[in-house]
């Protein structure tokens, strides 16, 4: 339970950062005790006795990660992007029982960042966290690729809307669903622990540091395109046409390249150490305002307790300056006469302003992550109902026929594009804050919803009796798709600015994981739209919105009535971003210590008080 108390727990080694105005290599001083973090500061010829001088970080390294991320999404969507086919053709699924089990799987591969960004912050660091997730990721699409050539894919070549598959055994069904939930966490806790750990290659006490972190985000969006853009045309063909063991493994050697990638230089990685498990922190500043809260708080915020010196409490974080939101919760922070008198300290009475802020962080942020949960349900049909719609359009070039998944690769063309024009024009020339930027996603995204409708206006209009396919040209989807890929760059990319940014120290990856988690709950919440929707709407012996014939359906009523609920929800994100205020870091401060030393340094000034 030491490890629970952040007066206990506070030994991050101390960092020495070279200051190369390029940022190309960072030198990590790594110290082996308080003594010898003290003879580095008096004395550079004694320290080298005691410190081991490393060149680590930078871009070169921050590049690999990328190509990591590039591969690994190229593995993921090889799995991902044609699932929901997989589910109707090969496995016999329902158009709506197929699209909420597409919602659910993809919801599950972002709630799992969640547990992938607490290990990492918690326990394991980024660096073996990323690595375990990834061998979890390459066994999940290895057993996918295994169930599917031995028990799923019955005649060889089915699944290809023509050839009907053989009806799957028990043991093939269980393979599969244990395969592609390996997958779902694997990639899950992967994710936004790479990003964070990539952004941990550059030093944000500089300027040029900060700058090129928030490059980074940009470009690892664009990686994760770049990677999903050969499995939107490639792969998907290859499956759509029934090939489908022989994407998957083609998707399992990319899985292998990208481990093989990240684990190659694990030496030259610049590393941050975990800061230990944040709950009891957070829980600690609620108990104790719970206790005093009839304890009158000081009108002075300087009034309140802080550790003295440069170092935070907490370990591996730099002190937090006091904030006027939730104001409450202050009264953690109050020195009263039973804190004065103690013998030592008691995290579940009395708790530092960082600690008290990094509490009000995470309050204060999780409104702002509620309000693009909406947005991730627009996001979520491009896997789900937009293959649907495509796939019962017209989709013939002469005898070659689209596949309706590989529409996606407008969208993924949309955000190569946008992100150029997002880094090079937009952020310098309009300055926009992440909030801002967030919000201009959310009425793309709107935007995307109203032409979605407006194409299966015309896609029923255009309905030849007695055919699946209607007469309008899939071509008609490219706006949807190309809308969706602009608001992306806005939404995403700005969520893991915004989130990374404004997270404290000791949560980092966490900040990260909520854009991953916004996308999770949407998926659920799409699914619990297309159960709600099709119970209402099938009352009365009707067809429904999403029958199982989509021609006598009505889709676009689905698509409106997201569209609405995603304008409600900008309302109320307006309300929530002018509230908002930012998180603001003592910039004068250092890496929190620990040991004995700081538990004395704290009861001694506690004694002063």
């Amino acid at each position: 339970m030491a490890d629970m108390d952040p007066s206990n727990t506070l030994g991050a080694a101390p960092l020495t950062r070279g200051r190369d105005e390029n940022l190309e290599v960072e030198e990590v001083v790594e110290i082996q005790d308080e003594q010898s973090a003290e003879s580095v500061k008096n004395d550079d010829s004694s320290s080298k006795k005691d410190t081991k001088m490393v060149k680590k970080g930078g871009w070169k390294y921050a590049i690999i990660l990328l190509a990591n991320q590039g591969l690994a999404t190229l593995a993921f969507f090889g799995v991902g992007v044609n699932l929901v086919l997989f589910l109707t053709r090969v496995l016999g699924q329902g158009n709506a029982e197929a699209a909420n089990n597409v919602s659910k799987w993809t919801g599950t591969v972002y709630i799992c960042s969640l547990i992938g960004a607490f290990l990492s912050d918690s326990y394991w660091g980024r660096y073996l966290t990323c690595a375990i997730f990834q061998v979890i990721f390459v066994l999940g699409i290895g057993l996918l690729s295994f169930s599917s050539w031995f028990f799923l894919i019955k005649p060889k070549g089915c699944g290809d809307g023509t050839l009907v598959c053989i009806p799957s055994s028990s043991l093939g069904i269980a393979l599969f669903y244990l395969s592609v939930y390996l997958i779902a966490f694997g990639y899950g806790g992967h994710q936004p622990t790479l990003a964070t750990f990539g952004s941990d290659q550059f030093d944000d006490s500089l300027e040029s540091g900060m700058s090129s972190r928030a490059a980074f985000f940009s470009y690892f969006y664009f990686a994760l395109n770049v990677g999903s853009l050969f499995s939107n045309t490639i792969l998907v063909y290859f499956e759509d046409s029934g090939w489908w063991t022989e994407g998957f493994l083609v998707s399992l050697g990319s899985a292998v390249l990208a481990l093989a990638a990240f684990l190659a230089p694990t030496k030259r990685y610049r590393f941050v150490k975990p800061y230990g498990n944040p709950l009891p922190r957070v829980a600690q500043v609620f108990v104790a305002t719970m206790r005093k809260w009839n304890v009158v708080r000081p009108t002075n915020p300087e009034e309140l307790y802080e550790v003295e010196g440069p170092e935070s409490a907490i370990k591996g974080s730099r002190k937090i300056l006091h904030s006027t939101k939730f104001v409450f919760l202050d009264k953690a922070a109050v020195v009263t006469e039973n804190d004065r008198h103690g013998t030592e300290i008691n995290p579940w009475r009395l708790c530092t302003i960082t600690q008290v802020e990094e509490a009000k962080c995470v309050m204060k942020m999780l409104p702002i992550w509620a309000c693009t949960i909406i947005y991730s349900v627009i996001f979520t049909q491009m896997a789900s109902l937009f293959v649907e719609q495509g796939d019962v359009m017209n989709a013939h070039i002469g005898q070659f026929r689209i596949p309706a998944a590989s529409m996606s690769v407008f969208d993924i063309f949309s955000v190569l594009i946008s992100t150029g024009i997002y880094r090079h024009i937009i952020i310098p020339t309009m300055r926009l804050t992440e909030l801002q930027r967030m919000g201009v996603g959310l009425v793309i995204g709107i935007m995307a919803m109203v032409a979605a409708g407006l194409t299966e206006i015309q896609r029923l209009r255009r309905v030849i009796p007695g055919q699946k396919e209607s007469e309008l040209t899939i071509f008609w989807q490219v706006p949807q798709y190309v809308l969706i890929g602009a608001s992306e760059i806005f939404m995403y990319v700005g969520q893991l600015e915004f989130f990374n940014g404004q997270a404290p120290d000791g949560i980092k990856s966490l900040g990260s994981s909520l854009c991953m988690a916004s996308i999770a709950l949407g998926n659920y919440v799409s699914s619990l739209m297309v159960n709600v929707v099709m119970m209402i709407t099938t009352r009365g012996g009707n067809d429904g919105w999403i029958p199982e014939n989509l021609n006598e359906g009505h889709m676009d009523r689905f698509y409106f009535l997201i569209a609405a609920l995603a304008a409600v929800d900008f309302v109320f994100y307006l309300v929530l971003a002018k509230w908002y205020r930012p998180i603001n870091v003592d910039q004068d401060s250092v890496r929190g210590g620990t040991g004995a030393s700081r538990q004395g340094a704290v009861v001694e000034e506690l004694e002063q008080v």
